[in-house]
């Protein structure tokens, strides 16, 4: 499963961050996401628009692309 087959409220761990690039691993892993997290989705907005999270009370938009490649359980 992955964060986007989230739905608004529901709450996973993230289990895999399987990103391409390496910058952008980074950049999510100085923001908290990081393996072991709890993460929860606050928003998705429609039409492929971005998603908005929640990782130890800080609130993060991704682009669903990132999003979906942040594998939860």
């Amino acid at each position: 499963m992955v964060l986007t087959d989230l739905h608004k409220g529901e709450t996973a761990v993230v289990v895999r961050l399987a990103v391409e690039h390496e910058a952008l691993k980074q950049r999510l892993l100085h923001l908290g996401v990081k393996e072991g997290k709890m993460v929860r989705v606050k928003a998705a907005m429609p039409f492929g628009g971005p998603v908005m999270v929640e990782v130890d009370g800080q609130a993060i938009g991704l682009r669903r692309k990132e999003a979906s490649s942040i594998e939860v359980k």
